[in-house]
């Protein structure tokens, strides 16, 4: 699931669009660049969001993390064309 896009769907962020960059059992960490960072994630409960099969490759993402300067920009530009408004 790393590198997809995610919906949350509970929570006092309910309809946001994440980035996942990084995935644990039964919890995931979410950003979108703008208010949660790559350098700061959001954690969220995998039951807490819905899944979008797009978004960045393995590689894609590695290569993003690499180079923390750039990150979030990148991160808002993949949710920026890839999701629309629910």
């Amino acid at each position: 699931m790393v590198g997809w896009l995610a919906v949350s769907r509970a929570g006092h962020d309910k309809d946001t669009f994440y980035l996942i960059i990084k995935e644990e059992s039964n919890s995931v960490y979410l950003a979108d660049g703008v208010y949660k960072t790559c350098a700061a994630p959001k954690k969220k409960n995998k039951k807490h969001i819905q899944t979008i099969h797009k978004g960045l490759t393995q590689e894609e993402l590695q290569k993003v993390l690499e180079n923390p300067a750039d990150a979030d920009t990148v991160i808002k530009r993949c949710i920026k064309m890839n999701c629309k408004p629910v």
